[in-house]
């Protein structure tokens, strides 16, 4: 199967009639957000065990916002 390129999928959507074109943009929208949602509750769980197994220290939020602030 011959893989699409960027442009030719903007040629075929730009064909679509308007309405399909919002329903494809949002469907596509829709698609990242559960994308990084995915992502995030993947990283929060490894944090989360993380923090169970000790790796991670508990930290109070004034010395969290200080590293923070020092690393910009």
């Amino acid at each position: 199967m011959n893989a699409l390129t960027l442009d030719q999928v903007l040629t075929d959507a730009g064909h679509l009639p308007t309405d399909e074109q919002e329903m494809l943009e949002e469907l596509l929208r829709n698609r990242r957000i559960e994308a990084w949602r995915g992502a995030t509750a993947g990283e929060a769980k490894r944090a989360a065990a993380a923090f169970r197994s000790g790796k991670l220290k508990a930290q109070s939020v004034d010395s969290v916002i200080a590293r923070l602030r020092a690393s910009k």
